[in-house]
């Protein structure tokens, strides 16, 4: 029996709307003029926890939509702003301390990363960080929230599961209605009404938390930490 943390990608473990910005700069073309200005006043907002969007990108869609541009044209956009990620084009950042943190985390539980998101660019970047080997699983576009699911149920057979990611109805929600734990970071945590385990701003903001969990989950066979004892920030 061994504990599992299901971390997502965009928004959890990596962080900052380069991404998202050129996702929209491909789109604005097609979007008409003052685009890209409604973009940076929504993301400013989503920021300060005052717009209703699941992340960057629902912000840059839903504008989109409203400006007229069709699905395809979005779908050729977020392909081509994914072959960006992690260059000057739509650069990234991550937690301080990333690899000691996975590292000390990995002597207690399995890693496994879990995103809607391609592969493309993703191994670049988790390359370029030193940290793509911490994970003993890599899961790409797997189609959240029925594959998260499905996986979610996969590591629960073997111990406690905590999933950490920043769309409580994507990252948390399928895992939480199977009995892990959830930890919801990023600019939703301080006012979504989701049932979670551990909130914070962000990853780091949580490491400790998160590693509390994973050695109390790693010595104890007993029902993973929120079921437990009911803890919830």
């Amino acid at each position: 029996m061994a504990p599992s943390i299901v971390f997502d990608f965009d928004g959890t473990l990596a962080i900052g709307h380069g991404p998202v910005r050129a996702y929209a700069r491909l789109i604005a073309p097609a979007a008409g003029p003052g685009f890209l200005d409604r973009v940076e006043a929504e993301l400013a907002r989503f920021d300060a926890g005052a717009a209703e969007f699941r992340d960057g990108y629902d912000v840059v869609g839903s504008l989109a939509r409203t400006a007229g541009v069709d699905a395809a044209a979005l779908q050729r956009a977020y392909g081509e702003s994914r072959a960006q990620l992690g260059t000057e084009l739509a650069p990234v950042g991550t937690m301080p301390g990333l690899d000691s943190f996975l590292a000390d985390l990995g002597r207690s539980a399995r890693l496994v990363l879990a995103t809607n998101a391609p592969e493309q660019g993703i191994d670049r970047v988790l390359g370029a960080w030193g940290v793509r080997e911490r994970f003993a699983e890599l899961h790409f576009a797997i189609g959240k929230p029925v594959g998260l699911t499905r996986l979610i149920e996969t590591l629960r057979t073997d111990g406690p599961v905590l999933s950490i990611g920043d769309i409580a109805e994507f990252d948390l929600a399928p895992a939480r209605a199977l009995g892990a734990d959830t930890a919801l970071v990023g600019a939703t945590a301080s006012h979504s009404p989701a049932s979670v385990t551990l909130r914070g701003p962000s990853l780091a903001a949580l490491r400790t938390d998160i590693e509390t969990w994973a050695a109390t989950a790693a010595s104890s066979t007993h029902e993973p930490l929120g079921s437990a004892t009911g803890i919830e920030r």
